[in-house]
């Protein structure tokens, strides 16, 4: 890896802020406008509109908050063990309902916290695997405490994730930005709880995997 590819801690921190930032600003936007509709407009149609606009959004940018505080923020002191069941909470609400469907395959139970970050930062990285939407299948096997995930992306015009690629290929590093400081930071959780990416095709599918280094 190249220098560039290499954040002071306080450009790390700066580069995920405008991440959240950019990903929260949208469904806060639409909350606006849908609050402009509801001041302006007397149509009883263009108020009820607005309102599912609204609560779809606000659900939308609770979610994202939600993923957030989890997979990059300090949920938990440290050491702290997180319930997998409220990591499969945060992952469909992450997912939503939309053009992606999220299958969750794993047993119950406790599992470090910065195993389970880096479970939420690879279906992040699995979504944008899908740009036409799919169904992504997450498969935790193993013990909860040397544990091996595996994400199956399967849809139309299924691709490796951009960015996280390049680093699991050990290729040229991408520019650091909000868009691409994601990938950055999954490849540097894997690397810190000692587990290996691999990104393969397998058919028309994309699997995604993190195991445990030998």
């Amino acid at each position: 890896m190249t220098e560039r590819a290499q954040p002071t801690d306080l450009e790390l921190a700066a580069l995920i802020s405008s991440k959240i930032c950019h990903d929260v600003i949208g469904p806060v936007g639409a909350i606006y406008n849908g609050l402009e509709i509801l001041d302006e407009d007397d149509d009883a149609q263009a108020k009820t509109y607005a309102l599912d606009v609204i609560r779809n959004v606000t659900q939308q940018a609770s979610a994202r908050l939600q993923f957030a505080r989890f997979a990059f923020g300090a949920a938990g002191s440290a050491g702290a063990q997180i319930e997998l069941g409220t990591a499969e909470q945060i992952s469909r609400g992450l997912v939503g309902q939309g053009k992606h469907k999220l299958v969750w395959r794993g047993a119950p139970g406790q599992m470090a916290k910065d195993k389970v970050k880096l479970l939420l930062n690879l279906i992040a990285s699995a979504i944008t695997s899908l740009p036409r939407g799919g169904e992504i299948e997450v498969t935790i096997g193993d013990s909860l405490e040397r544990p091996t995930f595996r994400l199956r992306c399967r849809g139309a015009a299924a691709r490796p994730p951009q960015y996280l690629a390049d680093y699991v290929a050990g290729g040229q590093p991408p520019q650091l930005d909000a868009l691409s400081i994601q990938a950055y930071y999954t490849w540097r959780l894997a690397a810190s709880t000692r587990m290996r990416l691999d990104i393969v095709r397998d058919g028309a599918d994309v699997l995604l995997g993190a195991r445990p280094m030998v």
